[in-house]
């Protein structure tokens, strides 16, 4: 952790933080989630660089240290896309690994759909890449005090957080999305009241860490982090072909939530998901959770090495 160097890269305007170990011309670029921010890539980093990668972990706009847009209610999901690019551009890198979770996974997808050439293989974790033709129907299915319905309420969830302190409200969401149920409210409750305040931690998340994110987060606020992933369209990008043609490995918990979600278990195990990501290896680890990277680092670590070392 302490070889981690920091640097802050100018992209379209902004500065965005970036955190970055190793050398060498095999470079990984680790794309995180919410509530998460570089930090939950610090044992993939430390792990793929001691196998002779290069490491960068950007904090997306408007998350951790880096500068939100001037109007962070447009902000969007062809804005991460943009500013991935970007960031390359600026580094002089040409091809990268992108290892993404999460929300994460919708630019690292769509960046190796527009820029095929300069993607040399994807991970993704807790989630597979899904093209417009299939997407999550939740509205339809499950009820309106789904997390993702609350979020997507203006002002609900700026309320809600508001009640409570960042770190508070990091802690809240990290024993949430642990759990393998999907976080549904009570139509007298509101999203941060679902976690009874003496619930521990999860076995593996510490309160140093969790005074990691606190600190990144008493900085940036969740005004970004609410309209990206959780307001903002995922927009066509003038994409017509979805199908995914560089090398894909994707690791699902089987513990995680998203598993619930409407015709996501179906969509995964079935197979179907292979018809847009033809070259892709799934691997299910039993007791995974939501944040299996940060749960698990020692197998997530080894699947990502074997993975790269493959399509190197």
């Amino acid at each position: 952790m302490d070889q981690i160097q920091h640097k802050f890269i100018e992209v379209q305007g902004l500065k965005l933080h970036v955190a970055e170990i190793g050398s060498g011309p095999n470079v990984v670029v680790f794309l995180h989630g919410f509530p998460e921010i570089w930090y939950s890539w610090r044992h993939q980093m430390v792990a793929v660089t001691e196998a002779g990668f290069r490491a960068l972990a950007p904090d997306f706009r408007g998350y951790g240290l880096s500068d939100p847009p001037l109007e962070p209610e447009k902000a969007s999901f062809g804005d991460l896309i943009k500013d991935l690019r970007a960031l390359l551009d600026a580094l002089g890198i040409d091809k990268v690994f992108l290892v993404a979770k999460d929300f994460g996974v919708f630019p690292a997808c769509m960046f190796s759909l527009l820029h095929q050439e300069r993607v040399q293989g994807v991970v993704t974790l807790g989630f597979p890449h899904r093209p417009p033709s299939h997407p999550t129907n939740y509205h339809e299915h499950l009820p309106g005090g789904f997390y993702i319905s609350r979020m997507q309420e203006r002002g609900r969830a700026e309320a809600d957080f508001g009640r409570l302190d960042a770190k508070t409200v990091v802690r809240n969401i990290y024993i949430l999305f642990s759990r393998s149920e999907l976080p549904i409210a009570a139509a007298n409750q509101e999203i941060m009241d679902i976690v009874d305040p003496s619930t521990p931690l999860p076995s593996w998340f510490t309160e140093g860490d969790l005074e990691e994110y606190g600190s990144l987060y008493r900085k940036s606020g969740f005004r970004t982090a609410l309209q990206v992933p959780y307001r903002s369209s995922k927009e066509g990008l003038g994409i017509t072909d979805f199908i995914i043609k560089v090398p894909a490995l994707l690791v699902m918990g089987g513990k995680d939530y998203v598993l619930k979600f409407p015709g996501i278990e179906e969509y995964i195990r079935s197979g179907k998901v292979k018809e847009f990501v033809p070259q892709l290896e799934i691997v299910f680890s039993p007791e995974g959770t939501h944040f299996i990277q940060e749960q698990s680092p020692n197998e997530v670590n080894q699947l990502i090495l074997d993975f790269l070392k493959k399509h190197i």
